[in-house]
């Protein structure tokens, strides 16, 4: 009979079990790990060889830099994947030439608008020659939104304070102004005195409106937050822009889809915002052109960065016209405060909406072409 097995002894077999996971721990990494790793980062990536070939790019590269990836990227030169991005393959470019490579640098692209942090690095094998450059970025777009949005409530709150003390002593001699106007225009209603009245009580009530638009600038945005039917609103922005300006021939085109929901915001301040937005458009196209205004449903992310704001969902916002465009060396000004190309403008119209804006803790971008002007949108269906 055989004869039963006997136990190990404990002190036998802990030895066994340590070696075993020495041996595993030693193992080496799979070749797929640090590809797995590159490819799962949040920020962009992009490796390049000496041979200026593309070593490996992830996805929040591609998503960053608005590249629609390929099949055989990573065998072809870095500056033809990313001729759509000039200022990226100059950083690149730059791997080999340069001694101090920049570490934590900023750079605004000027293709897409947006603003990334970067560092950039040199690849050396084990005789410390370089073989490579890698370059690895954040899209700090939203951040520069938010110093902006900071930088913009400190010159608010100087200008609030200076408004406030100014407004009552301009109001009431422009109320006097143009009362004693029209008394006197009733003593003389005919003749050339009386169209220089009628100039005269004109420009008081502009100057009046310069005011009042003044001080809704400075005063701080309270919103009364509801559900928000966008079609409905838009509609009416249309409606009241139309009594704002010439419309002329200007035709508009509205097109929503059936399944935006509805959003959380403060109707009040929407249908300013897109107010100015339609009457900016028929005034610059001066009684002829099209203007379309659309919107979409972006679903939220399953898995969305920490720093997303709009991780319930957003709704995005189109008006665009086939205007003249803004020039280049205006871009970056146009939502300045009191920056305006019109010969009678405040300046205030565009600052407004991007007030609006920041206040549903939403995104506006410009994307402006020598012909035509587009304004986006971005807005969370739940608000704050």
């Amino acid at each position: 009979m055989a004869q039963p097995l006997s136990p190990i002894p404990a002190d036998d077999a802990a030895p066994g079990r340590a070696a075993a996971a020495r041996a595993r721990s030693a193992a080496p990494v799979p070749a797929t790990f640090f590809r797995d790793m590159v490819v799962g980062m949040r920020n962009g990536v992009i490796a390049i060889t000496r041979s200026a070939r593309i070593a490996t790019i992830n996805a929040e590269a591609y998503r960053i830099l608005g590249i629609r990836p390929g099949p055989d990227d990573h065998a072809r030169r870095y500056y033809d994947v990313l001729r759509a991005a000039p200022d990226i393959v100059r950083i690149l470019g730059s791997a080999f030439e340069l001694t101090n490579l920049p570490n934590r640098a900023e750079l605004r692209l000027r293709d897409s608008r947006r603003v990334i942090g970067y560092t950039l690095s040199q690849v050396r094998d084990a005789r410390g020659r370089i073989t490579g450059a890698a370059l690895f970025f954040k899209d700090l777009t939203r951040v520069e939104q938010l110093e902006e949005r900071e930088r913009l409530r400190d010159r608010l709150a100087a200008l609030g304070e200076m408004a406030a003390a100014i407004a009552h002593e301009v109001k009431n001699p422009l109320a006097g102004i143009e009362v004693m106007a029209g008394l006197l225009k009733r003593r003389v209603p005919t003749g050339p005195d009386a169209d220089l009245l009628t100039d005269i009580i004109k420009e008081a009530k502009t100057a009046n409106a310069i005011v009042l638009e003044v001080l809704e600038f400075v005063r701080p945005i309270r919103l009364q937050v509801e559900p928000v039917s966008l079609a409905r609103l838009l509609d009416e922005a249309v409606q009241l822009a139309d009594g704002q300006a010439a419309r002329g021939e200007v035709r508009v085109h509205v097109d929503l889809p059936r399944t935006l929901p509805a959003i959380e915001a403060d109707a009040q301040q929407l249908r300013q915002l897109f107010t100015n937005l339609v009457t900016n458009a028929f005034e610059a196209l001066g009684g002829r052109g099209t203007v379309r205004v659309s919107a979409m449903h972006l679903v939220a992310p399953q898995d969305p960065a920490p720093d997303e704001p709009l991780s319930h969902g957003a709704v995005v916002i189109t008006v665009s016209d086939d205007g003249p465009g803004v020039p280049a060396e205006l871009r970056d000004r146009i939502f300045s405060p009191f920056f305006t190309t019109k010969p009678r403008g405040s300046g205030l119209g565009l600052p407004i909406v991007r007030k609006i804006v920041d206040a549903h803790e939403g995104r506006i971008d410009l994307d402006a072409a020598d012909r035509g002007t587009t304004f986006r949108i971005v807005l969370p269906v739940t608000g704050n």
